[in-house]
């Protein structure tokens, strides 16, 4: 299936870019970053589409999207982005479905939202900046030795990248760091997929200095409402297994669903299993 044509949608002081693919219940999908676009999801979640009608959004001032003031480049807004988005296409229930930095944007919109999405899947994320600590720990021992360079180089350069080419490289470099075998040849394969993207070199930028957005919502999990699926790879080097679990816990509605042979990519690493499991979770909680 390939994606439809992509429109402008007005949230109020800027406009998000969404392409849409499929028929049926509603599920916004976030990208991840910050500083990418929907590309990152490529054709993986394409099997969701037989079901649901899936809202691929280019997150505020990234890819697509309008540019929108800088000071409103914050976790916060981008949860906040989503109620208003949900409000334009006039979606009445909706779930969301975000993935790495996404996944800190769907959980912050759950507990400042509680009760609107009706369904909250939270993929490789976390509740806390606490829990970036074990990344310096697992690249400290990432093997082999000249991929781990590779790496720390590309992650200090985030807070220098002007360009779209400098940034792809970045991505490039890291991109071994976050599948459960550094050399898995389904890299290459991803990086073809996701060709197109519009990267936002100063999205990424501002971020890299600032904690990523700081996310800060473990003692607020209590207060979600809806019915949450944490998605999480038991290899995964950045969203730890900690992390889910410390969702899951806080969430009183929420599944723990766990990736035995996946990193950070799990939609690509096991995407037969990742497209069951949340299309399961979905069909289950429509009514």
């Amino acid at each position: 299936m390939h994606p439809t044509e992509g429109r402008h949608i007005p949230i109020g002081d800027t406009r998000l870019y969404v392409v849409e693919r499929g028929l049926g219940f509603p599920v916004l999908v976030l990208h991840g970053g910050p500083g990418l676009d929907h590309h990152m999801f490529g054709h993986y979640l394409d099997g969701l589409a037989e079901a649901f009608r899936l809202v691929f959004v280019d997150q505020r001032s990234q890819g697509l999207s309008d540019p929108a003031p800088k000071d409103t480049w914050t976790l916060t807004q981008m949860a906040q982005d989503i109620v208003l988005l949900a409000q334009a296409l006039e979606l009445k229930r909706y779930a969301v479905l975000g993935h790495s930095y996404g996944a800190l944007v769907a959980l912050q919109n759950a507990v400042d939202f509680p009760g609107r999405a009706s369904q909250t899947i939270v993929s490789s994320g976390f509740p806390s900046a606490r829990f970036l600590k074990h990344v310096d720990r697992n690249l400290e021992t990432f093997e082999p030795l000249e991929l781990r360079q590779q790496v720390s180089s590309s992650w200090a350069l985030e807070k220098e990248v002007k360009t779209q080419e400098e940034m792809a490289a970045l991505l490039h470099d890291q991109m071994p760091f976050h599948f459960a075998n550094p050399l898995d040849p389904r890299i290459q394969a991803y990086e073809e997929q996701t060709a197109g993207a519009v990267y936002s070199a100063d999205v990424l930028r501002h971020f890299a200095a600032e904690e990523y957005g700081g996310i800060e919502v473990e003692d607020r999990l209590p207060s979600v409402v809806q019915p949450a699926l944490v998605l999480v790879g038991r290899l995964d080097r950045v969203c730890s297994m900690e992390a889910s679990q410390a969702i899951a816990t806080r969430i009183s509605n929420a599944e723990l669903e766990v990736f035995e042979r996946s990193g950070h990519m799990t939609f690509v690493e096991e995407n037969e299993r990742y497209l069951d499991v949340v299309s399961r979770f979905l069909s289950r909680h429509l009514h």
